[in-house]
């Protein structure tokens, strides 16, 4: 079994997700008391989330990428940057490190195509879906097209993150709201929705809509577990 890098803690809220997704995985995989090999960084969010803000992307980079560093020497063959958003500088991480970087871009859309998906919607902070970094990672190498919320549901989907899920709030006035916003991507052409922030799991899951949903924090936990046992 390999051992999985993660870097966590963007917001621990998910990480513990993660951490649950991934172990269940590899149990059901093996069976008995198995349990995922995993070598965890978890940084300060408070930190990351401030030079987010400030457009300071090169300092975020530096601190992930030290992370990335420090889960290689931990003995990780893999890393799992454990968060859509911060995948805008998974190459200066990757520059850093000799082990690779499961993109969970990469692992989303590999799923969309498995189910014969060609036009998704994508939900996130305003950073993924507004720029291309999320977008463009699988429009150009996929043949899906990926569309967003106007630019007021983008607004919204972004302060229900930082403001609520990231804090461990949820809040069902929001959840209508997000499902509200995943019907108009519906109506738009979409044949399902990317949960593209490793948190809105905790707030809408597929019980909520009939619009397919991917759970990009799960379809990240499942590809790291059959990475770990190939």
């Amino acid at each position: 079994m390999k051992t999985i890098g993660m870097i966590g803690g963007m917001s621990w809220e998910s990480t513990q997700s993660y951490y649950q997704a991934i172990n269940q995985g590899v149990k059901a995989a093996l069976g008995g008391l198995h349990s995922a090999k995993v070598c965890l960084y978890s940084v300060d969010f408070a930190e990351i989330e401030a030079l987010q803000h400030q457009g300071r992307w090169d300092e975020t980079a530096k601190i992930l990428a030290d992370a990335a560093v420090a889960v290689e020497a931990g003995g990780a063959d893999f890393v799992l940057i454990c968060t859509n958003t911060m995948h805008k500088v998974a190459d200066e991480i990757q520059a850093r490190i000799s082990i690779p970087i499961l993109h969970i871009a990469d692992a989303t859309a590999n799923a969309l195509l498995a189910d014969g998906i060609t036009k998704v919607g994508l939900i996130g902070t305003r950073f993924t879906m507004e720029q291309d970094f999320y977008k463009r990672k699988i429009s150009d190498n996929y043949p899906i097209e990926v569309i967003v919320p106007s630019a007021d549901d983008q607004t919204q989907i972004h302060d229900v993150i930082y403001q609520e899920l990231c804090l461990g709030r949820i809040n069902p006035k929001s959840r209508e709201a997000y499902l509200t916003i995943i019907d108009k991507l519906f109506a738009q052409g979409a044949q399902a929705v990317i949960l593209g922030c490793t948190e809105i799991a905790l707030l809408v899951q597929q019980q909520h809509t009939q619009v397919p949903l991917y759970d990009t924090t799960q379809i990240h936990a499942n590809s790291a577990v059959l990475m770990s046992l190939a």
